[in-house]
């Protein structure tokens, strides 16, 4: 039966989604069961709203414009323990064991019935703050480790100085060794908002970064020309 609660009791879900009709029926759906229901529909819109808002609860789909669930939950976990359920139409394990592995709280496959999704919200509010966050990995890659939790950084086995927004560059850059990040994604991530053209902040972490990663004149840090940097060690 759908709650009669008060709107001051009422539990507030984010909901980070880029399929705008889905995300209707969901407000709507979930608004009949004493929920309130913010929707958002791109990755850096959806990490700038959960770290201001004080939601109850995050619904996040993978598969974002700009910022994919993966990092966007990466980077709220930094600074948040709110609750989250995945959303996703990649079903693989691997897929499903890299969301719990980044702090999801559940996962759940597309396409899902709505009262399956109803039954996990309630499930994972009822045992908030009773679950123990995984144990944070050392990243490596190409002579480059990290420890996010301490947040530092060693180039074979030397220390590396380096400054707190490096630190968030590199390691979204050794995350994604191989892969371009684009521009947008990274700031995105350090700034929640979209690149400008002529933004030149960005240019000068990266070059300072390139010169302290440097072995023999060269860098695991390329540029894309019009697109963004690759960390290809």
């Amino acid at each position: 039966m759908p709650s009669s609660e008060p709107s001051s009791a009422r539990k507030s879900i984010l909901l980070v989604e880029d399929d705008t009709e889905l995300t209707s029926l969901m407000t709507d759906y979930f608004g009949q069961y004493g929920f309130t229901v913010e929707a958002v529909h791109d990755g850096r819109s959806g990490l700038a709203r959960s770290l201001e808002g004080a939601f109850d609860l995050i619904i996040l789909d993978v598969m974002l414009p700009v910022l994919d669930g993966f990092e966007l939950l990466r980077q709220l976990r930094k600074r948040s323990s709110t609750p989250v359920i995945m959303l996703t139409a990649r079903t693989s394990q691997t897929d499903r064991i890299a969301g719990l592995n980044s702090g999801a709280d559940d996962y759940l496959p597309k396409p899902f019935g709505p009262d399956e999704l109803l039954a996990r919200i309630r499930a994972v509010l009822r045992r908030t703050g009773h679950t123990e966050a995984a144990p944070p990995q050392l990243l490596e890659s190409g002579g480059v480790r990290l420890n996010p939790a301490t947040r530092e950084a060693w180039l074979r086995n030397e220390t590396l100085e380096i400054t707190s927004i490096e630190f968030d560059i590199l390691e979204i850059l050794v995350r994604a060794a191989g892969r371009t990040v684009t521009r947008d994604e990274l700031t995105a991530v350090l700034y929640q908002r979209p690149a400008t053209p002529y933004e030149r902040s960005l240019d000068v972490h990266i070059s300072h970064l390139r010169k302290k990663l440097e072995h023999e004149e060269r860098s695991p840090i390329r540029t894309v020309r019009g697109v963004g940097y690759q960390f290809a060690p």
